[in-house]
């Protein structure tokens, strides 16, 4: 800020008051704020006009700290003349705002540079990211503003000029006139006020919905429509009803587990002591506390914490995917304010940079008044403490929120749900339209014809008297009249149907017990029945790691020392080779090692690297033995666990040394100097003076970066490195071993060079490597370990499955790359064989130079048809900014779509959903995006199918996804079990139900070439209404719901079935069209095979004539039982409910056509039946007709079918017959010989397969956390450390 003398900014407040009382055409205030936020001053003299915000803006400050607010000094005698001017000038208030916003934007001075967005302009495009600022209502309406935001869950926040928000410490009422959002969140896909109009065009993008809209306004128009007015509008209406009903009661469900999450408690300072709050009515400035295992309820700012200095972990997995706890440590001057008294003196305000979605930076000021000088300090990242994050192994912590809602950084990385539509029903949707192409045309065919027709017969025509008519009107009155003849080729319960079925299918996908977690009662919930189908097409999976394939439980299970392999039971080894039989053992033969063996000396040294070579931090509970370990990284808390099991028991830890207990002795290491673990230097060291009196330097670190370290007299290198390749071939992550002794001379004058380094102003990093570098060198190898990140119950198998089933699967991961390698070898993402490409290059240009060179060489080698091995490409989230620009974006996913696995590292949550949205554009496949949790909600609601994983640390996921399951093992059956049928059935439904309708609604146009186009219909009017609504809807309903076209167990045993959903072989334009084709086949034998029958009107036995209404209600039936027989024809698996469906519909049409006869007429309806039972049902040619015209018809599909089964075969037709014939299938023979040949090729492994390390914590800060604590020290009063701890 520039800087000015303080009397002439209250002078300038003085000034500014008393312009209130100039006249009207000099003043104009921008009443959005009841507060009266801006006041816009045109000087007298024709000035540039000036512009004051005093809500954001504050004073210049002088040289010594005093900070003036101008929204103290707007409130004069004269402010109360606002409230009249108010109503004078608000019609012209939007357009002076208007006119100069822009210009107050360029005027404001700012505190911040503007923060750059984490993805780029076109990145924003592809996503569709709506703006998040909501107007106010002016003046005394601004409450109801609150009010109506609050109902309508909308963000209720002012999109102010500044560059920075204002937030006061203990003062509610100035942080409520910014009117900042409320801490409300919505999932919900809709609401009071955006429900119709959201519901009305989801459903009129349906072209059919549209279609029937359309025949529904004509046939309310007078002479036109040959048929009754409510025929369509009704049924077209009951279609709405029901789907409205189904979006509601699923969006109702949304809206409980928002209210659940919205009505969690936390506890907010108020009156003096912290008081509980529901979420929801959280808001910016207040002070909150938090406690250990507690998710943080908004963003906050960290005031003070019960650890030493301010300090505090927190797990971001929700986030960012990092599986690692971070450290965040408050200000200095506020790590003090640790009770309810001292929160009460706090006064100040914080200016914070504006909402943005960047997970990784933050920038404010907090400015603290101490009652005689306001002192600023400044704030960033370490004290951001965010939404949707765990406080971990930290007794509390107190912080101001400072983001709330949608405003934080978490809602600010998801992307606002929009409405999926499945590719079937894309499909339909383009066929509708050529089908209303083919209406029209058939109804100008016929209009055409009654033109012709009324042309050559005039004379014979007086009675209508043509000569009167106008012919072009009349013309067009006829298309629209045959509109609504032929309107019925398009089934209008088709999408009542189909919604039926698919909410069906969505509950026998709920009830399935073998997709139930028992464990933690969670069964599989489809939050949307829409898209059942898109999960047996499914070609991509977008995965997340954290959560979703691993259980994010580290466990130590093998060690290596002095060239020996111990494990921690025997019993689970897995004997790669025949060496491994006698060279592993287990945990109680290295403890009587430790005793007895030549290698004991060596095994000690381990132990003891173990237990304090490490960032831990003890905590006894009081009244329990146990040590609870407090790890920033799971993988250090395995090791250290794993050495108190081999009785190196770490005790205790004070700011310059630590304890351990070793065979029940307490001994003291006295910490020198650590060197820090960063992702270039991959190792950590810790320089100790051992009880001994020997100052010795442990080590330990990736693999590649120890072994070149080491002294030319170490020993156990080829063991240990067998020994290493063994235990990544499992899976497991490795760390090397190694030690040193350095002599008292060498250490003090390192010693020097490592304090300068630590002094150094610029690139102290830098100088600290340089110095460790100095250090660690002429190692002695000691051995290595091996943790198992825990992956979830049946994930390899589930991936090796889906793969099979022509499914590729990219892990999108927040964690490091060497972390999410080694997490994608134990799942067998990547395998020995794999050639794999990392893309992590600096800058744009290496980046797609280096993407060019491998499209080139893998190009090259399948041009040659050279064998090429399978690929992986693993890419961080740094090149990922590059790779989705524009220019970079198709050359990465021509690379990508040649890799058999994708891993995608350190990824933002935005730059998940931007890949999949990228993948999703170029690509035409259908997508599917599973995860856990908060960092996955964008991605999962960018992919076709979201699927959440619900759980134990919350159910962020599973609440924005479209379906929630339990474990990622339950995929396997939803896709290739569910997703199959539900695909088979939804296909069959839909082609089934055009092909119906077709067969009888041509026959209508068959029948104008014999009425003389005159639109005279063949049926009944509320007959053929019926056709749809009765005696045709359970077939497809049956069909729909519970036809299987191979069982359960063979859609498991060959994956490779699931391609059928992929390639659409059961619904694709061909199909459809071929159904259509058939459907006018069997009208044409219909309808002149009728033709032929009745002619003559069919005398009858007593010389009476069958007549018109005979003709038709036998056509009627006849086409009925064509179709129900075609259902028969089609159905795989028959049920006691197919049974019920199919014959039992013409029972019900044969059952109820004498008895509506009957009762209709009676009541003025369908007057056209009367008397016709005596001559219906007495005729033997009507039973002949409905018995021999459909086996006639069906005569030639089933000749068809047969043809197809005997000499072209689908894949499935042979499953089909082994399902039929329960033949011995010789598959599992093969399998066996195949896992022969994967074990052998085991065994036969490649070097170059790159193991993973077990490191995953913060690069910085580990020197900083092990000097902080003693943990000898007792808490105080509110739980916090009692000392000041002090460096070294």
């Amino acid at each position: 800020m520039n800087k000015e003398n303080p009397n002439s900014c209250k002078q300038e407040e003085s000034a500014t008051a008393e312009q209130s009382s100039l006249e009207f055409g000099e003043i104009a205030v921008n009443a959005e704020s009841s507060t009266l936020d801006h006041i816009i001053v045109h000087d007298s003299e024709g000035q540039d006009l000036t512009i004051s915000d005093s809500r954001d803006i504050s004073c210049s400050e002088s040289d010594d700290d005093n900070y003036t607010l101008l929204h103290d000094s707007i409130y004069t005698k004269m402010s109360h003349k606002w409230f009249f001017q108010y109503f004078k000038i608000k019609n012209i208030i939007n357009y002076i705002k208007t006119r100069y916003n822009n210009f107050n934007f360029k005027q404001t001075s700012t505190a911040f540079p503007t923060v750059e967005p984490v993805s780029n302009s076109d990145c924003q495009k592809i996503m569709g990211k709506k703006g998040n600022a909501s107007k106010g209502i002016y003046g005394v309406f601004d409450f109801l503003n609150k009010r109506f935001t609050t109902l309508f869950n909308k963000r209720s926040f002012r999109n102010t000029n500044s560059n920075y928000r204002v937030i006061n410490f203990n003062n509610n009422l100035k942080n409520t006139s910014y009117n900042y959002c409320s801490n409300y969140v919505s999932t919900t896909k809709y609401n009071v006020a955006t429900f119709l109009p959201k519901f009305l065009f989801e459903q009129f993008s349906k072209y059919a919905n549209l279609f029937f809209l359309f025949t529904s306004c004509i046939q309310q128009i007078r002479n036109i429509s040959p048929t009754n007015r409510w025929t369509t509008i009704v049924p077209l209406l009951i279609v709405l009803i029901v789907s409205a009903f189904k979006e509601l009661v699923e969006d109702f469900k949304r809206r409980l587990q928002d209210k659940e999450l919205n009505q969690s408690l936390t506890y907010v300072f108020e009156k003096m002591s912290f008081i509980p709050r529901k979420w929801y009515d959280l808001h910016v400035g207040d002070i909150v506390r938090v406690e250990s295992g507690q998710i943080f309820p908004a963003d906050l700012i960290l005031i003070s914490s019960s650890e030493p200095e301010g300090l505090c972990y927190i797990e971001t997995s929700n986030l960012d995917g990092e599986t690692n706890l971070k450290i965040k440590q408050s200000h200095p001057e506020t790590a003090d304010f640790i009770s309810p008294t001292k929160i009460s003196q706090l006064s100040g305000e914080i200016h914070s940079e504006q909402p943005n979605n960047n997970l990784y930076s933050f920038e404010a000021t907090i400015i603290i008044n101490t009652g005689i000088e306001k002192k600023k300090y400044p704030l960033n990242e370490d004290q951001l403490l965010l939404r949707g994050a765990f406080l971990r192994n930290t007794s509390w912590i107190y912080g101001i929120v400072v983001f709330t809602g949608h405003e934080t950084k978490l809602m600010k990385n998801t992307t606002s749900s929009y409405i999926k539509q499945t590719a079937v029903e894309k499909t339909v949707n383009i066929q509708i339209i050529f089908l209303f192409c083919m209406l029209i045309t058939l109804s100008l065919i016929s209009s055409i014809g009654l033109i012709i027709k009324e042309n050559l017969h005039q004379k014979n025509l007086g009675y209508l008297r043509l000569e009167e008519r106008k012919k072009m009107k009349t013309f067009f009155s006829n298309i629209l009249t045959f509109c609504v003849l032929y309107s019925n080729l398009v089934p209008i319960s088709l999408f009542v149907t189909i919604e039926l079925v698919k909410y069906a299918q969505a509950q026998l996908i709920n009830n399935d017990l073998d997709m139930y977690y028992e464990r933690e009662n969670i069964p599989t919930t489809c939050r949307t029945s829409n898209l059942v189908e898109e999960l047996g097409q499914v070609e991509y999976i977008f995965t997340d790691k954290t959560g979703t394939l691993t259980c994010n439980q580290m466990e130590f299970r093998k060690l290596s020392i002095a060239g020996i392999s111990y494990m921690d039971d025997t019993k689970k080894k897995q004997r790669l080779n025949s060496y491994q039989k006698n060279d592993v053992f287990d945990f109680i033969q290295l403890k009587k090692n430790l005793v007895s063996h030549e290698s004991k000396d060596v095994i000690h040294n381990v132990l003891v690297l173990l237990a304090t070579c490490h960032t831990v931090i003890p905590e006894k509970i009081d009244g329990q033995d146990n040590i609870i370990y407090q790890a920033a990284s799971p993988d250090e808390g395995a090791l250290v666990k794993g050495a108190s099991k081999l009785k190196y028991i770490f005790t205790t830890r004070r700011p310059k040394s630590v304890f351990v207990s070793i065979q029940g002795e307490e001994q003291e290491f006295k910490v020198l100097n650590i060197c820090e673990f960063n992702s270039a230097r991959k190792r950590m060291s810790v320089i100790l003076r051992c009880p001994d009196g020997k100052i010795r330097l442990y080590c330990k670190g990736a693999d590649t970066v120890i072994l070149e370290r080491l002294s030319k007299n170490s020993l156990y290198s080829e063991k240990t490195l067998q020994h290493l390749e063994d235990y990544a071939m499992g899976g497991l992550r490795t760390l090397c071993l190694a030690m040193r002794e350095i002599s008292e001379e060498e250490y003090e004058k390192w010693a020097v060079i490592y304090d300068e380094a630590t002094t150094t102003i610029n690139n102290r990093a830098d100088a600290l490597d340089k110095a460790s570098e100095l250090i660690e060198k002429e190692l002695l190898l000691l051995g290595a370990t091996a943790i198992e990140d825990k992956l979830q119950e049946g994930v390899p198998e589930t991936i090796h499955t889906l793969q099979l089933a022509g499914i590729k699967l990219w892990v999108l991961t927040g964690d490091h790359q060497e972390t999410a390698i080694n997490v994608g070898i134990s799942c067998k993402l990547i395998t020995e064989d794999m050639n794999i490409i990392i893309i992590n290059g600096k800058n744009k240009k290496e980046i797609s130079n280096y993407i060019t060179k491998k499209l080139t060489y893998v190009k090259n080698r399948e041009a040659n048809k050279a064998k090429l091995e399978a690929l992986a490409l693993i890419i961080d989230g740094h090149s990922l900014t590059y790779v989705l620009e524009k220019d970079i974006e198709k050359k990465f996913i021509n690379l990508s779509i040649l890799c058999k696995t994708v891993i995608c590292c350190r990824a933002t949550p935005l730059q998940k959903a931007l890949i999949v949205t990228l993948i999703k554009k170029h690509l035409n496949a259908t997508l599917l995006a599973i995860g856990d949790g908060s960092n996955d909600i964008s991605m999962i609601q960018s992919a076709n199918i979201g699927i959440g994983i619900s759980g134990t640390e919350g159910l962020q996921a599973a609440r924005s996804a479209d379906i929630a399951i339990g474990q990622f093992r339950y995929l396997k059956k939803l896709l290739l079990v569910h997703g199959a049928w539900s695909y088979q059935r939804l296909s069959k439904l839909i082609l089934y139900s055009f092909y119906k309708n077709i067969s009888l609604h041509m026959t209508q146009f068959w029948y104008t070439f014999h009425n003389g186009f005159s639109g005279q219909v063949i049926f009944e009017s509320w007959t053929i209404s019926f056709y749809n609504v009765f005696f045709t809807f359970l077939p497809p309903i049956a069909i729909g719901i519970f036809d299987k076209f191979l069982c359960e167990k063979l859609l498991n045993k060959y994956p490779q079935l699931y391609k059928l959903g992929q390639f659409k072989t059961f619904f694709n334009v061909k199909n459809f069209w071929l159904w259509i084709a058939n459907g006018f086949y069997h009208s044409l034998i219909l309808y002149f095979m009728s033709i032929h029958i009745f002619e003559n009107d069919l005398p009858q036995a007593d010389g009476k004539i069958g007549g018109h209404w005979v003709w038709g209600t036998t056509l009627y039936a006849t086409v009925l039982a064509t179709v129900l027989g075609k259902a028969a024809l089609i159905t795989d698996s028959w049920t006691a409910y197919t049974v019920l469906a199919i014959p039992g519909s013409f029972i019900i049409w044969i059952t109820f056509l004498p008895i509506y006869s009957i009762l209709a007429p009676k009541i003025g309806v369908s007057v056209e039946y009367y008397g016709i039972n005596s001559r219906l049902y007495t005729s033997s040619v009507f039973w002949a007709t409905i018995l021999v015209l459909p086996t006639l018809c069906l005569l030639r599909d089933f000749a068809w079918k047969y043809y197809k089964r005997t000499y072209y075969p689908q894949t499935y037709h042979y499953i089909q017959e082994i399902q039929k014939f329960n033949t011995i299938d010789y598959k599992s023979k093969m399998e066996l010989f195949q896992k022969t040949v994967r074990k052998v090729r085991n065994v036969q492994r490649i070097s170059k397969l790159q193991r993973g390390y077990a490191f995953s914590q913060g690069d910085t800060g580990q020197t900083k956390l092990i000097r902080a604590y003693d943990t000898t020290q007792e808490r105080g009063q509110y739980g916090e450390v009692k000392y000041q701890c002090q460096t070294k």
